[in-house]
């Protein structure tokens, strides 16, 4: 097993989505390897965030009202044993189906996590994945002369690429990640010995910064002249913030 084939396999033995050969393999793999390891602990911690701090929302009245149906229209044994058409067979079943249905939805919506947080957790996952990984960046470089058109030649859109140098945070690449399903384009920043990820997509309404952390690494999202922002480092959280408004200062001279 190659460590692509075991960074690609750590989602869905985390998820117990493996059958057991490949477990064993994977295991074996594992212990020998402890950047690897500390990879799954940090997808575990992922997992174990989305099932404790996702959002719970009550079914509404009328669905809770529209699953108790077939209860509610229960009629005596004497009344169904002369009700007993196909035709009768046919609606109770139907009525039934709909009810499972209906529960299925009400349990999907109960636990669905936002989707802010789906995002969240997809740009702390391709940041644990390109550390851990060790492909920082697609292109190494501190000229925005490269990386911006380098970046712009690969996806539909042109991301702003500021050069925050003077301000202590070293731009030393850019790559390409997905992130809710989508291509979007990340620019690698250095503070010291701390990197940091700046995610950058289309969309979002301007708006203040929200900081957030998750695993001992910490997040900043804000949007600005059309363009939505994710950073995550495990640099400390004011510093990060520093970042969050530089880039937010920056963007109206993309």
């Amino acid at each position: 097993m190659t460590e692509h084939d075991a960074l690609n396999l750590l989602q869905p033995y985390v998820d117990g989505e493996l059958d057991a050969s490949t477990c064993v393999s994977l295991e074996r793999y594992l212990a020998g390897d402890a950047q690897m390891r500390a990879a799954l602990q940090h997808l575990r911690a992922v997992s174990v965030s989305v099932r404790t701090q996702a959002d719970y929302h009550l079914a509404p009245p009328a669905m809770l009202a529209r699953m108790q149906v077939p209860a509610a229209v229960a009629t005596p044994p004497a009344q169904r044993m002369v009700r007993h058409s196909p035709w009768n067979w046919l609606r109770l079943v139907g009525a039934g189906a709909t009810a499972a249905a209906l529960a299925a939805i009400v349990t999907f919506v109960v636990v669905r996590p936002s989707q802010q947080k789906l995002i969240q957790r997809d740009v702390y996952a391709a940041h644990v994945r390109a550390t851990v990984g060790e492909r920082l960046f697609d292109v190494a470089s501190s000229d925005r002369h490269t990386i911006k058109p380098w970046l712009s030649a690969r996806l539909g859109y042109s991301p702003p690429v500021p050069d925050l140098s003077g301000s202590g945070y070293e731009m030393v690449g850019g790559r390409i990640d997905v992130v809710g399903g989508e291509r979007i384009a990340v620019l690698v920043y250095r503070r010291r010995q701390h990197m940091i990820d700046v995610l950058i997509r289309p969309g979002g309404a301007d708006g203040p910064p929200i900081r957030s952390t998750l695993s001992g690494y910490n997040l900043e999202h804000f949007a600005r002249q059309g363009m939505s922002y994710w950073l995550v480092s495990d640099l400390n959280a004011n510093e990060l913030g520093d970042l969050a408004r530089l880039l937010a200062a920056a963007s109206a001279n993309p």
